[in-house]
């Protein structure tokens, strides 16, 4: 159905206090005649299901073989025409179009219906047929308005133009712009592909807390918050791995948990303070096998979602199909710009010069003071990382800045931890783990030396952790993978905010309208975000 509403356009748009006050008092009309919020209707069919049932049905087919049905959803568009009507409903499934006249649902309803407004939710009952111009339609013998939308649809109801009025009220983003429905269909997709893939290796699914008497499992400034039974500090989960490798401890040797975290630092296009990631851990395995792992991972999950391993993110296309690179931070620097030698990006003198030269700020111990390792991180971060485009397995990661990776047999400098980065995102980070006791109590006490300094992101000394360690942990290998990264790849989104149905955002200005009185009442008085 091409057609628009069924009024022609007014020279000045009313405003929406005037349209809301109109649909008001219809609202306010319905409620004399009767329930104006009927709950006993019950539809029987989906509008998508109907289109790839029944859209290549001839039209003599479904004259000859009635198909009764009871659709319901919200009305996007509507063309009155005289004694008859076409409406467009859509529910979560796609739009169907629906025919009343007077003669199917009687003068009095089909009257009724043309005063009713773009956004109400309608339900219709009839048969399937086919207009002249062969769109599937149903023809209405029954209708009726199920709840009254009393505020408009945006104007420019295809699409809102307001990027932030479409994280605000994602609602109205999710009914007005398909492309956007999609991006959580596909959300919601992935994370059914991810717990298939794992359940199908026999991991157990898990959950643990979200408050924590200690945050761990990462380096990052939490949220505090306090229980009053206990008249104590809680902090909210920056990552579950403590807890997930005690389970390990514990004998579930594989589990896996979807978690939301939560980071009390900066916001950006690649960070939200809530966020949802995997983490999973399998005993007797090493971060060799991670690697492998993940890249089965996310081609099963391309496969499933896309159907094909290449996807198109920005200006590149990404390709999952092909193994991906695996290199240490230096030999990324250096193949990415040839100008900084090997040699070079070994030597602490040199890494000072350079870093120096960009004006690098850190956060606690100055660079002089930092180890060779953090100094070719820092170097890594500054100059390589984004333009690791196509995906990319970082390797052999400094012991000071991995508190919780096993250390390498054969070099005590370097631990058997990766990171992966597409889009010069990092997406995952992984390791086999630290699971001699002794050395992480001695690194925990090195973080707590580090926030003792001004490091706020550094860890605590988690003193139960080390006990768990203390019953035995076997050789295992943990990872965890950002969700809302991997979405922002799947579905070629430029923001976090994208695939966040409800992202953080700084509190509105609202006024609402008294039902009662119409009087406005200011709800609050903070300054909206820019």
């Amino acid at each position: 159905m091409t057609d628009s509403t069924a009024s022609a356009p007014a020279t000045q748009t009313p405003d929406e206090n005037t349209l809301m006050a109109e649909r008001r008092a219809k609202l306010h009309a319905a409620r004399k005649s009767g329930n104006a919020y009927p709950n006993d209707f019950r539809r029987d069919a989906m509008a998508g299901d109907l289109q790839s049932r029944f859209g290549e049905t001839s039209k003599e087919d479904l004259e000859a073989t009635p198909h009764p049905v009871k659709v319901a959803g919200r009305m996007m568009l509507r063309r009155v025409m005289g004694k008859a009507s076409f409406a467009a409903l859509q529910d979560m499934s796609g739009r169907v179009q629906i025919y009343v006249n007077d003669e199917g649902v009687g003068a009095d309803t089909h009257e009724a219906f043309k005063h009713w407004d773009i956004g109400d939710i309608v339900s219709a009952e009839g048969a399937l047929f086919k207009t002249n111009k062969g769109e599937l339609s149903v023809k209405a013998t029954r209708i009726r308005l199920l709840s009254k939308s009393l505020r408009p649809l945006p104007e420019k109801f295809h699409g809102m133009a307001d990027v932030e009025a479409r994280y605000r009220q994602r609602y109205l983003d999710l009914i007005t712009n398909d492309t956007s429905a999609k991006v959580f269909v596909t959300r919601s997709k992935l994370l059914q592909a991810i717990r298939e893939f794992f359940v199908a290796r026999r991991y157990l699914e898990v959950e643990t807390p979200m408050m924590h008497p200690i945050p761990g499992g990462a380096a990052a400034k939490p949220f505090k918050t306090h229980h009053n039974a206990l008249d104590m500090e809680l902090y909210m989960r920056i990552a579950p791995e403590l807890y997930l490798k005690k389970l390990v401890v514990g004998g579930f040797e594989r589990v896996f948990e979807i978690n939301r975290n939560f980071r009390n630092e900066g916001m950006s296009v690649r960070h939200n303070p809530e966020f949802t990631m995997i983490e999973f851990y399998e005993a007797y395995q090493d971060h060799h096998y991670l690697m492998d792992l993940t890249e089965q991972l996310l081609r099963e999950c391309a496969q499933k979602i896309v159907g094909a391993t290449t996807l198109p993110y920005g200006g590149h296309m990404v390709d999952l199909g092909k193994p991906f690179d695996r290199l240490t931070m230096p030999q990324a620097v250096n193949k990415y710009h040839p100008i900084h030698t090997l040699a070079q990006l070994s030597d602490r003198s040199y890494l000072l010069e350079q870093l120096g030269k960009m004006h690098v700020k850190v956060k606690g111990a100055p660079l002089k003071d930092r180890a060779l390792g953090e100094l070719q991180l820092l170097m890594f971060e500054e100059t390589t990382e984004a333009l690791l485009i196509q995906p990319t397995f970082i390797v052999d990661y400094p012991w000071e800045i991995s508190p919780l990776a096993r250390k390498n047999d054969t070099n005590p400098e370097i631990t058997d931890r990766f990171e992966l980065f597409i889009t010069g995102r990092e997406m995952a980070n992984g390791f086999s783990e630290l699971n001699d006791p002794e050395d992480q109590a001695s690194r925990f006490a090195q973080q707590a030396e580090a926030k003792t300094a001004g490091d706020d992101e550094a860890m605590f000394f988690d003193a139960d952790y080390i006990r768990a360690l203390e019953h035995g942990l076997p050789p295992t290998a943990g990872e965890g993978i950002g969700i809302d990264r991997l979405v922002m790849l799947f579905t070629n989104s430029p923001s976090i905010r994208d695939v966040i149905l409800f992202p953080q955002m700084r509190p509105e200005a609202l006024v609402q309208i008294n039902a009662n009185t119409g009087e406005s009442m200011k709800a609050s008085l903070t300054t909206p975000s820019k």
